[in-house]
């Protein structure tokens, strides 16, 4: 009887081993559903492994945005803006893309920007946005064509 409790013991020990190494195997994937994100944070967190930071674009909330010509440079537009982290948890920075468009609603210009280039050297400092921490952005971009009137941000 003994022998046989052994053998049973055994193969749960392997059968758990194994589930516990197919959710770390995929716990990217797992990570990014936010059911899942809860277990495989406390797993990762008990066998010191990473979990990649979150990743919602559509969490991101602009709060206000202001495109104006630029104070002193000719030719250059400052584009002031701010948003909020909406996500569950933290989020790293997003690329925050700005189209400029003339009055007939034709794109004139469209540019992708990293963190690093919005936030400077404070990318470095802080490689997530907390949630419902804001973050302020302010560029001078080269006005792509003279007529820009409208403009749009997106979060990638």
């Amino acid at each position: 009887m003994p022998a046989r409790w052994q053998s049973i013991a055994a193969i749960g020990g392997l059968a758990l081993l194994l589930a516990v190494q197919l959710l770390l195997a995929q716990r990217d994937a797992l990570a990014a559903d936010a059911r899942w994100r809860p277990t495989i944070g406390a797993l990762c967190g008990m066998l010191r492994c990473s979990v990649p930071a979150w990743r919602e674009p559509d969490a991101f909330t602009m709060l206000s945005r202001d495109v104006r010509p630029h104070p002193v440079a000719a030719g250059t537009l400052q584009i002031d803006a701010s948003f909020r982290n909406d996500a569950r948890w933290s989020q790293a920075w997003p690329r925050l893309v700005v189209s400029l468009s003339d009055i007939d609603g034709r794109v004139l210009g469209t540019r992708a920007f990293t963190a690093k280039e919005y936030l400077g050297d404070a990318a470095g400092t802080q490689p997530t946005l907390a949630p419902g921490q804001t973050a302020a952005v302010s560029l001078a971009v080269v006005e792509p064509a003279p007529g820009v009137v409208a403009f749009s941000f997106e979060f990638r």
